[in-house]
């Protein structure tokens, strides 16, 4: 079977789109429990300024924690060279950096236009580099964006090529305001892929307009072997207006199985988490289908 890596992004993306905080321990028994159900990559908070995410102020301590569990890929975002100092020091295994196509949405996000970005990427690049850290880029409202509408798929291309000049290491297509349709996917991964070649190895996919695991079925059909998902569907972009929505793991965990792919998750022990979120954020919004319908009669036994 192809391996497929199923990484956790709701205690970032999820997280920092909800009004309330949730607290520490809870964060930590769902890192925990997940890291248990066999998800080998969590991105576990962002690096930024307290005061415009208090849900991400305890990102530090989180990061102690998670390396603490064995085979568990520690994760976290930071906006620029600043936040990704404070990530080496804390740390984690791999810094994921947004870099959004379309300036506007930039502006909004991290305050700084394209050219400004790319600075902040190649002194990223230095630091992840001197802390032995692996630096990814995501590359942002890639399939379009909420102020701008169509991204042209030469500028996505010609981003991605002087991100890697900057000293990107691995890039993410993220369709931050789920624009995306399965045309466009095989599209621009075809497109990146030619500009940047095996760098380009994760989907980070919304499923604002319900096409979420249609989108990540075309990207598996063009090679894509990482995809980034959120516990409950918990999350979307603040800066992004409408841009609710994150694939939900549990969902996307059930279709790779029943596809025959091997994420090395267990099913059963992946949706026992979800109680976890429910009991710590009693009245918060959680979505899927599976927790709700269940595993198929006869699943496990086809998949043993």
């Amino acid at each position: 079977m192809t391996a497929i890596l199923l990484s956790e992004v709701g205690l970032r993306d999820g997280l920092q789109s909800i009004n309330r905080v949730m607290p520490l321990a809870a964060k930590q028994a769902w890192i925990a429990a997940e890291a248990a159900a066999g998800v080998r990559e969590i991105e576990v908070g962002s690096f930024v300024p307290a005061s415009l995410l208090p849900q991400m102020a305890d990102t530090a301590a989180l990061v102690a924690f998670a390396k603490g569990i064995p085979g568990l890929t520690v994760v976290a975002l930071v906006p620029n060279a600043r936040g990704a100092e404070r990530a080496a020091a804390a740390g984690v295994d791999a810094i994921s950096m947004p870099f959004s196509m379309s300036e506007t949405h930039s502006l909004k996000n991290v305050r700084k236009d394209h050219a400004g970005v790319l600075v902040e990427i190649a002194a990223t690049a230095r630091i992840a580099a001197d802390a032995g850290v692996h630096f990814a880029v995501g590359l942002a409202t890639a399939f379009g964006c909420t102020y701008e509408g169509h991204v042209p798929e030469d500028r996505v291309v010609r981003l991605a090529e002087a991100a890697r000049a900057a000293g990107a290491k691995e890039f993410s297509l993220s369709d931050t305001t789920g624009y995306a349709d399965p045309a466009q996917v095989r599209r621009l991964v075809r497109r990146v892929h030619e500009g940047v070649g095996a760098a380009l190895t994760t989907l980070h996919l919304h499923n604002t307009r319900g096409l979420g695991l249609a989108n990540v079925v075309a990207g598996l059909e063009e090679g894509i072997t990482t995809f980034d998902a959120s516990l409950g569907g918990l999350g979307g972009c603040p800066f992004a207006p409408g841009a609710s929505g994150n694939i939900v793991t549990e969902d996307l965990a059930f279709m790779l199985h029943a596809m025959g792919y091997d994420t090395g998750i267990d099913l059963d022990a992946l949706l026992a988490v979800r109680a976890i979120i429910a009991a710590a954020l009693p009245g918060e919004p959680l979505y899927g289908f599976t927790p709700d319908a269940g595993l198929p009669l006869g699943l496990r036994e086809r998949l043993a």
